[in-house]
């Protein structure tokens, strides 16, 4: 089983929301997520999803703050 937690600090939220990126994360490892605009958490049973799901943080970052500018 995997377990993810996702935190945004209170100056981004307005551009980026925990609980939209834990949605984005946590599909990767065949779960849910969700939660409040600067914390949130999910998980899913598909541990061998997980390398992708990290690595595909950062561009869904990227492009969230790129997209609410």
């Amino acid at each position: 089983k995997v377990v993810l937690v996702a935190g945004v600090t209170q100056n981004l939220t307005a551009k980026l929301k925990a609980g939209d990126l834990m949605k984005q994360a946590a599909a990767a490892v065949g779960g849910k997520g969700g939660g409040r605009p600067d914390m949130a958490q999910g998980g899913g049973s598909d541990v061998a999803g997980l390398p992708a799901a990290l690595t595909d943080v950062p561009g869904w970052v990227a492009a969230a703050l790129a997209q609410n500018a």
